[in-house]
């Protein structure tokens, strides 16, 4: 079996703590025992990640080098290049500690991974993705000017840069990640949903490819990823076990085994915003559609049940799939 797992960043820098190195360490501890119980039952794996908390960091220490030391701040393609390293670094390290006292000898490797977007595509005429520090008005107004970036003002805390959030289209370095996988390698890619980056026209017919200032969503690059590497399962995880229609009303009701027709019905019917669930039902939704046979939204402490046992929201393309009404028998009696 081979699955793709993806993780929010916010799990490894949580907001209701400082975000310190140590803790960002220490929040990787369990995330890193569940995907080391997943490997050691046979399963191939490939790690994404976001990276909101770490690359915003980032991004305000190059603005607060550039003012203070004269020091050339890096455009927002390369501090995601720099998060998807950091992140990588901190998975892997923590990954190997973790196999080593459970005797497991499995190896991991990070590849810094850039996914191509559109040119064109509609996003770029409307930045939404909120990156980096807060600013002054007048500080905004003179970025707007001098830089040419999209300024908004953030429910009154001050106005924040907002970078566009292209689709995903063809992850680069897919045949490295998918030979490393086939090796039997843990391999971290597509961190913060990949660097994005443009093919354009180059010398003698060539192409050559540009790094562009986006955000692309991790969740629907790491569907693409898991497509491209022929993966079984794309584990989703968030905060909540499993996924709801009817969220916060009387008629609330959480989904277990769903069709990828019924989940389709649920996501047009406007049931998950784009600013919830959206992303993530409908990055589950184009896995099912190019060929994978399951995949689940639950959360981090839920991963290795979820795979094993059949909880959280499960969405495949046959509702009459034996083995996952097994898997659910198993769970729910």
């Amino acid at each position: 079996m081979k699955a793709v797992v993806a993780f929010g960043g916010n799990a490894i820098a949580r907001a209701d703590q400082a975000g310190t190195f140590e803790e960002q360490m220490a929040n990787l501890r369990s995330m890193a025992n569940a995907l080391a119980a997943l490997v050691e039952h046979g399963v191939s794996i490939v790690i994404t990640h976001g990276n909101g908390p770490q690359v915003g960091r980032i991004a305000i220490q190059q603005e607060a080098g550039h003012r203070q030391e004269r020091i050339p701040a890096m455009p927002f393609d390369a501090c995601g290049a720099m998060s998807e390293g950091l992140i990588g670094y901190m998975l892997q390290q923590s990954l190997r500690n973790t196999l080593r006292v459970r005797d497991s000898r499995f190896l991991c490797a990070t590849v810094i991974t850039q996914v191509t977007v559109a040119a064109d595509d509609p996003a770029f005429q409307n930045p939404t993705k909120p990156v980096g520090g807060f600013y002054s008005k007048s500080e905004a107004a003179e970025l707007e000017r001098k830089k040419r970036w999209t300024m908004v003002e953030d429910a009154g805390r001050g106005y924040r840069r907002v970078v566009p959030s292209p689709k995903p289209l063809e992850i680069v370095e897919w045949p490295a990640i998918s030979a490393l996988l086939d090796a039997g390698f843990m391999v971290i890619a597509a961190g913060g949903g990949g660097i994005p980056v443009v093919e354009e026209a180059a010398e003698a017919g060539k192409t050559r490819l540009r790094g562009v200032e986006a955000v692309i969503d991790k969740d629907r690059a790491s569907a693409r990823l898991a497509a491209l590497v022929g993966a079984d399962t794309l584990i989703l995880l968030t905060d909540v076990e499993r996924v709801a229609v009817g969220y916060g009303t009387p008629s609330e009701r959480w989904l277990d085994l769903v069709s990828v027709e019924e989940m389709r019905g649920y996501l047009e019917a406007g049931e998950f915003p784009p600013g919830s669930m959206g992303p993530k039902v409908e990055s589950a939704i184009r896995f099912v559609d190019d060929g994978g046979r399951r995949a689940i939204i639950t959360s981090t402490s839920n991963l290795v049940e979820a795979f094993m046992s059949g909880s959280g929201t499960r969405v495949i393309s046959n509702p009459d799939d034996a083995s996952e009404k097994k898997l659910r028998s198993t769970t729910h009696g």
